[in-house]
């Protein structure tokens, strides 16, 4: 299943910096959303763009995880040549991760 089937995200990014916070749609989630959405397959998925550390904080009382990706913006917002440099377009593109299907 692909991650947007149970999660949304908000952003944000400072510097080269970018922030994504992976928030399920149903708190009953949260565990399967820890177990599949680790640091280490955030930074495989965006292997070649985000250059730095990837650590993940678990915010279970809303049934969110926090990844902040260093070295994920070409530089910086002002300074990158790419299109869309923002963390609103990472959102996107780690939404459309691969993860296991739930339990039913």
């Amino acid at each position: 299943m692909k991650l947007f089937e149970c999660a949304h995200s908000r952003t944000g990014d400072k510097g080269d910096i970018s922030n994504i916070s992976v928030i399920a749609y149903d708190p009953k989630d949260f565990d399967h959303l820890a177990r599949h959405v680790t640091a280490e397959k955030v930074r495989a998925h965006f292997d070649g763009i985000v250059k730095g550390d990837v650590v993940r904080y678990e915010i279970p009382s809303i049934g969110a995880l926090n990844f902040v990706m260093q070295s994920a913006l070409g530089g910086g917002v002002t300074r990158s040549l790419a299109l869309d440099p923002h963390g609103k377009c990472l959102a996107s593109a780690l939404l459309a991760m691969e993860i296991p299907d739930r339990a039913v």
